[in-house]
This record gives C-alpha cells, sequence and structure tokens, in this order.
C-alpha cells in the first residue's frame, strides 16, 4: 500500500481545528453533502479528504453549491491513510467492493452508511468487525467499536419508534406501520420514481411489506425482546412505506396492541430515551418541520382503546445517515455525543 507521502498528499488545514483526522468517500451525493457540511464545522475535526471518482480535481463548492466560501477543498481522485476515520459514503453494495479493492489499515475506523455490514451475518469483512451503529440501542458497544455499520433511514425512524416496547417485552401483537419519504431518500442519481415531474404533487407505496430494512428493525427488536418471532406467531411487522412529495424527511405512524396506559407508556419511553441527547418524546402533536435539518427525532406517544399510537419523525439525511453517523463518530473518540450535530430545524 502506497504512503499518503509517495502519493505526495498533504492534508489541507480544514475543519474545525480539532484533533481528528478524517476522510469521506463517495462525496459527491446527498450523504456525503450532509457529511461535509457537518465535519467542515465540526470543532474537533480536521477533514483531511473527500474522495470521489466521478468529481476528482473539482471544487467541492462546484458540486455542492452551497458550499461556496466554506471551504476550497477539491474532490481527490487518490485514498490517504493518514487519517483516524473513515466514512464511506458509498451505494448499497459498494462498501464490501470498496473495502476488497482498497485494504484499509487497522489503525483507521471505518463508518459505513450502506447497508452491506448491518445485519449480524455480514458483520464482519476479512479481520474487520462492525457494530451496528444505533446509539439509542448500542451505545457502549459503539464507544469500543472499531467500524459501524450506520443504520437505514426508515430504520432508524422505525427503531426509535418501537425499542422501548421491545424492551419491556410488549411487542406481542401484529404492529402496523405506514411512513412516508422524502426524495432524498432515493440518493442523487436520477429515475423515473426521483424526477420532479413525477414526484411532485404525487404519493405512492413502494415496497410493501418486503423493504430491506424490515431485516434491521427485526434483528434490534430480538435483541431487545428474545421472544419476537416475527411472522410465525403473528408478532411481525407490517411496514408500508411511501413515497413523498417533499424532498427530506421521514414521518412514521406505529400501532400495535398494548396493555399500558396513555401515561404508562409515555412514562416508559421518555425513561427508555432520558440519556439520549437526540431522540425527545411528547404527548403533543409533531410534525416534520421540527427535525428537518437537525440530528433529532421526535416521537409521540399516544394510546386510543387497547391500542398505542406513535408517531415517529426524522431528517433522513441526518438522523437517518450522515448526522448519525457523526454522532457514532463522537461516541468513538470519546467526544461530546452532541459535537458538531447542534443544528437548527428549517421551522418554516
Amino acid at each position: 500500500m502506497e504512503t499518503e507521502e509517495k502519493k505526495g498528499y498533504k492534508a489541507p488545514p480544514l475543519g474545525g481545528g480539532g484533533g481528528i483526522k478524517a476522510g469521506i468517500v463517495g462525496g459527491a451525493g446527498y450523504t456525503g453533502g450532509e457529511m461535509l457540511r457537518i465535519l467542515i464545522n465540526h470543532p474537533e475535526v480536521n477533514l483531511a479528504f473527500v474522495h470521489s471518482t466521478s468529481s476528482a480535481g473539482k471544487y467541492v463548492y462546484e458540486v455542492h453549491t452551497d458550499l461556496f466560501g466554506d471551504t476550497d477543498l477539491k474532490f481527490a481522485a487518490e485514498l490517504a491513510y493518514n487519517i483516524d476515520v473513515l466514512f464511506l459514503c458509498v451505494g448499497h453494495g459498494d462498501a464490501k467492493k470498496f473495502l476488497d479493492a482498497n485494504p484499509i489499515p487497522d489503525h483507521i475506523r471505518i463508518i459505513d452508511l450502506s447497508q452491506d455490514f448491518r445485519l449480524s451475518q455480514n458483520a464482519k469483512h476479512k479481520t474487520k468487525s462492525f457494530v451496528y451503529g444505533l446509539p439509542e440501542l448500542n451505545r457502549d458497544a459503539i464507544k469500543e467499536a472499531n467500524n459501524i455499520a450506520n443504520p437505514g433511514c426508515f430504520a432508524t425512524c422505525l427503531q426509535l419508534g418501537l425499542l422501548p416496547l421491545a424492551s419491556q417485552n410488549l411487542l406481542n401483537s401484529e404492529t402496523h406501520i405506514t411512513a412516508t419519504t422524502g426524495s432524498t431518500g432515493a440518493g442523487q442519481s436520477l429515475s423515473p420514481t426521483t424526477h420532479f415531474s413525477w414526484r411532485n404533487d404525487n404519493l405512492s407505496v413502494y415496497k410493501a411489506f418486503e423493504h430491506q430494512h424490515l431485516n434491521e428493525i427485526v434483528q434490534s427488536l430480538h435483541q431487545l425482546q428474545p421472544n419476537f418471532n416475527p411472522p410465525a406467531e403473528g408478532r411481525g411487522v407490517n411496514f408500508i412505506p411511501y413515497r413523498g412529495d417533499f424532498t427530506r424527511g421521514i414521518i412514521a405512524s406505529i400501532y400495535t396492541e398494548c396493555s399500558l396506559t396513555e401515561a404508562e407508556a409515555l412514562k416508559l419511553y421518555q425513561h427508555y430515551y432520558e440519556a439520549h441527547p437526540f431522540t425527545h418524546v411528547t404527548r403533543h402533536d409533531i410534525d416534520l418541520k421540527q427535525v428537518v435539518n437537525t440530528n433529532k427525532c421526535f416521537i409521540q406517544v399516544k394510546k386510543h382503546g387497547n391500542k398505542i399510537f406513535i408517531v415517529s419523525i426524522i431528517d433522513n439525511l441526518l438522523k437517518g445517515a450522515s448526522g448519525q453517523a457523526v454522532q457514532n463518530m463522537n461516541l468513538m473518540f470519546g467526544l461530546d455525543e452532541k459535537a458538531g450535530l447542534r443544528l437548527k430545524a428549517i421551522a418554516f
């Protein structure tokens, strides 16, 4: 493996001036752009390089035009290894290919935003093991981890709506979920269902009952409630995803039978998340603009007859992707969990 000296690499003095050197692979897409926006303002990070095969040699602000005036960093065609952490902002299936083609030294911690290493049966790549990076579930393991599999956006939103129930073995009947995501959830590559003329003033169901994030969700619920046995005994998760005609955010409505009163359920959720700085519980109505452009999750808890009704909302690109990845980095390096993530909601 060539060293950065042999390649003539010199890390530019960017970022917040802190001691952690970070690199990004796949910086031209939506999650890569959000990672850039966070890290160049992070007080403890120096952004050493942003790798992109499609945009190599271009200034970052030529692709992410809102960053004009914030950085003079250029996209790099080569990797550098004088870093502490590497973020893989690549497509599903591409992280494994990247690591096959580019062996990363063990001293570099990896945070992968694809789905390649999220499931326990896929959580190892050669000598590297990946911890599932949902802080509200695995915070202690994340603190000790060398490599993180960052959760999916739908998976994050839905798990945060269900984990407190699973923690008390209360998922004992079918759970029904309807959730709508913005167009950025589909990535930056154009397709018929992401084109403006199709998506605008439109709404559609996709991958009903079969969304790939269900596997992550079931895995995490089983971690907290070992007797959770999805389809066999009528305790499955019925998930209907929608494509929304907005750009970012996820709103999920969830209901299942539950013996708790509304006051007991609210207390359970508040207690479960009291030590987690980004997840907040309320009995009041919530809406997406409260969390878009933040790393927060808001959860509303209500009771209707014998059913508990949960609304969970996140920004799919932040708490559902890049923001959560930085939250994981903060935990891994012993930083304030909220460092670089005190972001303002759009509000209106």
